[in-house]
């Protein structure tokens, strides 16, 4: 199962309905929580997400909006007896920070710490890229390996059927017939946080391609100015970055409280240079499915394998 669920929206003051930062991906069997800010714990009660699910916390940077929720996740993570490894991934120069708030946690889970001071791979699948703000930023993309869809049709035509195929799948060949004669490419998913940046180079390496794109979305166009002072996005450019990077669905998240809870115009301004692309301003406690892998040409009927 993959699914997005908005745990908070707002930027640097939280609104009546706008919870401070707060993200989660459920991605297959494992769960990374991104820049909990504070109220992140109670959000996740809201949102019906458990304190076991998160197996990775990503943090971008460590203002207060992105991380000061992370001693209640933690605390909450040890309350519920959570044994599996947790990884937090941080950029380096927010080492300091980052133990403080730990410190102040309640102790008990298996916490490993892994700070990264430039870009590129950081586990199985995921990577950082910098990106331009006031402090030290990363926003990290997640990418499933290409793999095989098998194709039912070619199947019965070879006559490979039951626990056959099974091992046609490990071993890439059965009874003379290759893999690759049954079936056709299966393109794996990618998945970008880009938040907290000014347009730059490593937010669009991240962005490309991805079936699922969360960027930042602070100011309005025509607060452009007040975007570059504070190195932060508009809607926009953030519209701009979906289409540049042929992104599938572009969600947009941490508003400005100065546009109030309706941020409808932020959403056109965002349309309006996305291309092709689905945009959707995020609310708190939304859950968004994973879109549907991209299409491929068709060739018969096909099964996921």
């Amino acid at each position: 199962m993959r699914e997005f669920v908005v745990l908070g929206t707002a930027s640097q003051v939280p609104t009546r309905t706008r919870n401070h930062n707060g993200y989660f991906l459920r991605w297959g069997g494992a769960g990374l929580l991104f820049d909990p800010g504070e109220g992140t714990q109670r959000q996740m009660i809201r949102a019906g997400v458990s304190a076991s699910q998160i197996t990775r916390i990503c943090l971008t940077h460590v203002h207060g909006d992105h991380c000061f929720g992370l001693p209640g996740v933690l605390s909450r993570m040890a309350l519920d007896g959570v044994s599996h490894p947790v990884h937090l991934h941080y950029p380096a120069s927010g080492e300091d920070v980052v133990r403080a708030l730990v410190s102040v946690s309640t102790p008990g889970i298996d916490l490993r710490l892994y700070p990264h001071g430039s870009g590129g791979p950081i586990a199985s699948g995921l990577e950082v890229q910098p990106l331009k703000h006031r402090i030290e930023t990363y926003g990290y993309r997640l990418t499933e390996p290409d793999g095989r869809r098998l194709l039912p049709d070619r199947l019965a035509a070879a006559g490979i059927r039951g626990a056959e195929v099974g091992r046609l799948q490990r071993v890439g060949a059965f009874g003379g017939v290759r893999l690759n004669e049954v079936s056709v490419p299966r393109p794996g998913q990618r998945f970008a946080f880009v938040m907290d940046t000014a347009p730059c180079p490593g937010a669009e390496e991240l962005a490309d391609g991805a079936d699922l794109l969360v960027a930042e979305s602070t100011f309005s166009d025509d607060d452009g100015g007040l975007a570059a002072q504070y190195s932060h996005l508009t809607a926009g450019q953030a519209g701009n970055l979906a289409s540049g990077a042929a992104a599938g669905t572009l969600i947009l998240t941490h508003f400005s409280s100065r546009y109030g809870d309706d941020v409808s115009l932020l959403a056109e301004q965002a349309r309006r240079r996305a291309g092709n692309s689905t945009v959707i301003a995020a609310n708190d406690l939304d859950r968004i499915a994973f879109p549907k892998r991209r299409p491929l040409p068709p060739e018969g009927s096909e099964i996921t394998v």
